[in-house]
């Protein structure tokens, strides 16, 4: 019997994952952040954590898993590979790849062997290939290396959004009752004191109330669109730098700013946008956690040809609202 491993190390969680060819899934496990970029040390315990949970799980042994694709954020660089070869070396998973988490994104987003992906999670990236195979990856380095958003950046726009309002700066906003009731201050000048002595940064779970403040409120309608319109920006850079103008492909939404959110404040923003640079570009929402992707090509690693059947099993037990409920009742 063939099983395979994949692992989807993420900026807020890592989930593990092993199937056997039929796409069956017989273990899993979940840990923390699996990013190396916000604590090499504490991504590798995270990860090796996820991983053994999976095994136990599926009570196998490591040599028993045929191959094991990790997708992880932060593999962006040759800088980043130095230190998550040796990393995951160690874990002793082999044979296995290193991708980075916007790959295993695509792969579990479309079929065809080309396309791109937008993720907006705790951050943002983007990456696409091409019909010859050459790849390319826009963003993932964060607000000073040209990104803008993710769950970070948009919690700090509803923060500093409630407090030019409470100075008269910007217009009034829903978004300070709701800010202030989920940090738990009586005023905007408590909150602006506290947090300036303290010298705190702002939780990233703050950006989903911006959704729920949307239908009503046009500084939070304002900040997503600023997120469709960037998100459709760094898609549209991919998809000219890899001369995919003219080719129909598909552009999957991926991370929970975009899957699990309220996402048609910002959709329509990256459709507008990427239209006009790639007219039979498609926009596809991730309907099944990332992690199917890293299975998927666990298995094309070691030689098989995905069929229907483990596509179709794949999305019945991972997709989207199926992982959470089995996620939460663990």
């Amino acid at each position: 019997m063939n099983y395979y491993l994949g692992v989807d190390g993420g900026g807020s969680k890592t989930l593990a994952v092993i199937s056997d060819a039929a796409g069956r899934i017989v273990g899993r496990g979940t840990s923390g952040c699996g990013n190396h970029q916000t604590g090499a040390a504490r991504a590798e315990i995270n990860i090796r954590e996820a991983v053994e949970e999976a095994l136990l799980h599926a009570g196998l042994r490591k040599e028993q898993v045929t191959y094991s694709l990790f997708g992880l954020a932060g593999a962006d660089r040759e800088a980043d590979f130095k230190i998550l070869r040796p990393m995951i070396a160690g874990l002793g998973m082999e044979p296995h790849s290193i991708v980075c988490d916007t790959v295993i994104g695509l792969r579990a987003g479309t079929r065809q062997s080309y396309g791109a992906v937008v993720i907006c999670g705790t951050g943002t990236n983007c990456y696409g290939i091409n019909r010859s195979g050459q790849e390319l990856q826009v963003g993932g380095f964060g607000y000073t290396f040209g990104d803008f958003g993710g769950g970070s950046d948009l919690a700090v726009e509803a923060f500093r959004s409630v407090i030019r309002a409470w100075e008269g700066r910007g217009r009034p906003t829903r978004l300070a009752q709701a800010v202030l009731g989920k940090l738990g201050y009586a005023s905007e000048e408590a909150m602006f004191h506290y947090y300036l002595d303290h010298g705190l940064r702002v939780p990233h779970e703050i950006a989903k109330l911006i959704f729920e403040v949307a239908a009503e409120d046009e500084t939070a309608r304002t900040i997503l669109q600023k997120q469709g319109k960037e998100l459709g920006l760094a898609a549209s850079a991919v998809i000219r730098r890899l001369g995919m103008q003219q080719d129909t492909f598909d552009l999957v939404l991926a991370g929970s700013i975009l899957t699990r959110g309220e996402s048609r404040y910002v959709v329509p923003y990256i459709a507008e946008t990427v239209s006009h640079v790639a007219p039979g570009c498609t926009l596809q929402m991730l309907s099944q956690e990332p992690v199917a992707g890293a299975l998927l090509m666990a298995m094309e690693k070691s030689g098989i040809q995905v069929e229907e059947a483990v596509y179709e099993q794949l999305q019945h037990t991972l997709s989207v609202k199926a992982a959470n409920a089995v996620w939460q009742n663990d």
